[in-house]
């Protein structure tokens, strides 16, 4: 083979590897799952989400956990809830945040305790326009927790939920 005909097919493979992700249209940026302490079997995954046009995150895979939901946390009579909810919404060309204290991924019944520096993957099944559905894997870096005054909403007079 020929170095001419080699970089040619090199760069074939490199143009076409980067453009399948944007295929789908969208964006996953600052994907992390949270460290988890000694006898845990729950972390909070996060995200930042952009779809070129509307779409809805419908359903989550992960094989470092038996199940993985989509929650939603809000304020109802001045008390935090948490909820799991069937689908995100993904507003054309706006960034939806996975956040503490606000929407997040939730993994439950985790296989192995998840320590900060390790990798999990979790697959997303995005439903687009047209009945289009797109699959997007994820590999969220397990990270502690940023500071508690950064997201918790207890140190801003928000009182929690009993129990």
């Amino acid at each position: 083979m020929t170095l001419k005909k080699f970089l040619t097919i090199a760069i074939i493979a490199t143009i076409a590897s980067s453009a399948w992700p944007d295929a789908t249209g969208i964006t996953i940026k600052n994907a992390w799952v949270r460290a988890i302490v000694p006898g845990q079997d729950v972390a909070g995954a996060y995200m930042d989400i952009t779809s070129a046009r509307d779409a809805s995150l419908v359903k989550l895979e992960t094989p470092a956990a038996k199940t993985a939901e989509i929650h939603s946390m809000k304020m109802e009579n001045g008390v935090m809830r948490m909820r799991s909810v069937d689908a995100l919404p993904l507003p054309a060309r706006k960034t939806v945040r996975l956040e503490p204290g606000g929407y997040h991924l939730m993994l439950t019944g985790l296989q192995h305790p998840l320590k900060p520096g390790d990798n999990v993957s979790i697959k997303l099944t995005v439903d687009q326009p047209g009945g289009q559905r797109a699959l997007i894997t994820v590999n969220a870096l397990v990270r502690d927790s940023p500071p508690l005054s950064n997201y918790c909403p207890f140190r801003r007079g928000i009182r929690s939920a009993p129990g």
